[in-house]
């Protein structure tokens, strides 16, 4: 599955939330007629209660935030990495890492449509690399070395809010992160067993402050709970010593709470 069609799924999931939350969003409830009292009639009058979601007007909210994320790299060093994986006939593969991210934001209104959203989160972040024999004799052996970038970020997003209806939302800003640990996995099996298995850690050779835009979706219910889906596109290169060239992708999916 591919990154745009990933993201675009779930966004179409945040979009299909928010038009059955708007459909059912106004109830009416009728007043009991008064007894006559010889004075004066009292009419009927229809009172309309409106349960509408969640605005910029609503004030100051704190809440929390997690959910999970898939993230991979893209860069010049990596399209090198695949240009030389189509020579192995498929020896060579990169797939999308799952991780998770979790932390708080405030949500600070600047109109009845605005409003700025600084957070800090706990992210996971990284790839996957995948080797094999390329010969087709080994087959029976399913011998593969995989190797897997686990990054952990304290991610910093400073977001600008817009609503377009009571409840959806979207959003972009710039995020700016900071490397908790980089370790690289090493993992070697065959015939379903594993062989070796070996963390190294390579923080020291990444960028201590990763830069991105990020940008998204949402839907804020009047209840408190809210979801969303985004995109972190990376800025800097990852490699502190300018040896390759590669940045951060992480498609994030949401559920948060406002108090």
């Amino acid at each position: 599955m591919t990154t745009k069609r990933l993201f675009g799924r779930l966004a179409a999931a945040t979009l299909l939330i928010s038009a059955f939350a708007t459909a059912s969003e106004a109830q009416v409830q009728t007043h009991r007629v008064p007894a006559y009292t010889g004075k004066a009639q009292a009419r009927s009058v229809p009172a309309t209660r409106s349960y509408a979601t969640s605005s910029a007007t609503d004030g100051v909210k704190i809440g929390i935030r997690a959910g999970v994320n898939i993230s991979d790299w893209s860069g010049d060093a990596v399209n090198s990495v695949m240009d030389l994986a189509e020579y192995t006939n498929g020896a060579v593969t990169k797939d999308m890492k799952p991780g998770f991210h979790a932390g708080l934001y405030a949500t600070l209104p600047l109109g009845p449509r605005f409003a700025i959203e600084p957070g800090v989160s706990y992210s996971e972040k990284g790839t996957v690399l995948t080797g094999r024999i390329p010969l087709e004799q080994f087959d029976f052996l399913n011998a593969k070395v995989t190797a897997t970038g686990r990054m952990a970020y304290l991610d910093i997003p400073v977001l600008a809010k817009a609503y377009l209806t009571d409840g959806l939302y979207i959003y972009a800003g710039p995020q700016a992160s900071v490397l908790l640990s980089g370790k690289a996995r090493v993992d070697a099996s065959a015939l379903g067993f594993s062989a070796f298995k070996k963390d190294f850690d390579i923080k020291d050779q990444f960028r201590p402050v990763d830069f991105a835009v990020v940008g998204g979706l949402g839907y804020q219910f009047q209840s408190g709970f809210g979801l969303s889906a985004g995109y972190d596109y990376g800025l800097t290169s990852l490699d502190k010593n300018n040896r390759f060239d590669a940045q951060n992708r992480v498609i994030k999916a949401s559920l948060n709470y406002s108090f």
